[in-house]
């Protein structure tokens, strides 16, 4: 298992200078993707990712609305599906490939709006074990009901099957009807039994209660397991598009990296401890260099930034691809 170090060394040049990073990245030609929706006009659209086919439901009428909060997250953007495909090749991405993320670790979104996309393709390669091996997805409440909806046009490849079979079984011995149909009632709302849905408002609440949701969705904790409250990665994905929302974005950022030992604390003793520091991984659209900019200075008060190299991302998110893929570790 590599230390942070090699982590960090593989996925990019750490970022020195916040005027000399938007400066070198916002002068180069960025191809035009509009807005960058995928069809913000289709109740649903199809996608692909290592061969695997998804619908995902989306609200053009929502988008449009004049809904306090914002709307953004009511539709499916184009970097998604390209982070998600990025972020589930075990084979090549440099957090599998450094064993940074393996099937026991646990991953929490920030902004994942209705999509559910992220979650869908990097699910099957976690095991539940515990409160370990689950993806918790967060965001406004108003994109729960489309997240679930997501969630189950797209069951897992063989929940239909083995949830079938398994219902013969327990209806021949007959054991627990109750706590059988209260189960399949829990799978038929999400058949993804280690994706977590919690609203999370980066301004109000508390972010050290987000693991505690894997107990409430029937996770239960091992015997004898210490609790951890924290995460091996975070993700956020375009969700830095207006000045107002960076300090509270990157505040809760910093808030979830600590519920980690610091880079140098695993250094040190991270074989005793086996709680790895908590790497976020913050994707965007580039859209307005002040924006982006902004962004950036507020996370370097918190966190080392790299910027993942192309050898790392492949063509579709490297420079010049209007994508922009940054990895962060908080500072000790």
């Amino acid at each position: 298992m590599g230390d942070v170090s090699h982590i960090l060394a593989t996925i990019g040049q750490e970022v020195e200078d916040a005027d000399e990073e938007s400066f070198l990245l916002f002068s180069q030609d960025i191809p035009s993707s509009n807005l960058g929706f995928v069809d913000s006009k289709a109740s649903a659209v199809d996608i692909t990712i290592h061969d695997r086919e998804y619908t995902i439901h989306q609200s053009p009428t929502l988008l449009s609305s004049s809904r306090a909060g914002g709307t953004t997250g009511a539709v499916l953007w184009k970097i998604t599906p390209l982070f998600a495909s990025w972020l589930s090749n075990t084979s090549s991405n440099p957090l599998w490939t450094t064993e940074h993320l393996t099937p026991s670790s646990t991953i929490v979104e920030l902004g994942c709006g209705i999509s559910a996309l992220t979650a869908l393709a990097l699910s099957p390669l976690l095991e539940p074990q515990g409160t370990n091996g689950h993806y918790i997805a967060t965001d406004q409440e108003y994109v729960h009901r489309l997240f679930r909806q997501n969630l189950q046009s797209n069951p897992p490849k063989a929940t239909s099957k083995a949830s079938s079979s398994s219902g013969i079984k327990k209806g021949k011995k007959q054991q627990k009807a109750s706590a059988a149909i209260s189960q399949n009632d829990a799978a038929q709302l999400n058949p993804h039994q280690n994706i977590t849905f919690t609203s999370l408002d980066w301004e109000t609440d508390h972010p050290e209660t987000l693991k505690q949701q894997i107990a409430a969705a029937g996770e239960e904790q091992e015997a004898g397991e210490e609790f951890d409250p924290g995460f091996d990665l975070l993700l956020s994905c375009d969700c830095i598009y207006n000045e107002a929302l960076i300090a509270p974005f990157v505040r809760t950022c910093a808030e979830i990296a600590r519920l980690r030992p610091s880079p140098s604390a695993f250094t040190e003793s991270g074989s005793k401890s086996g709680r790895k520091p908590t790497i976020c991984v913050i994707a965007q659209q580039q859209r307005s260099p002040d924006v982006f900019e902004a962004w950036l200075r507020e996370t370097m008060r918190y966190f080392r930034v790299y910027r993942i190299n192309d050898d790392a991302l492949g063509r579709e998110l490297g420079v010049g691809s209007g994508y922009l893929i940054h990895g962060l570790v908080l500072r000790d």
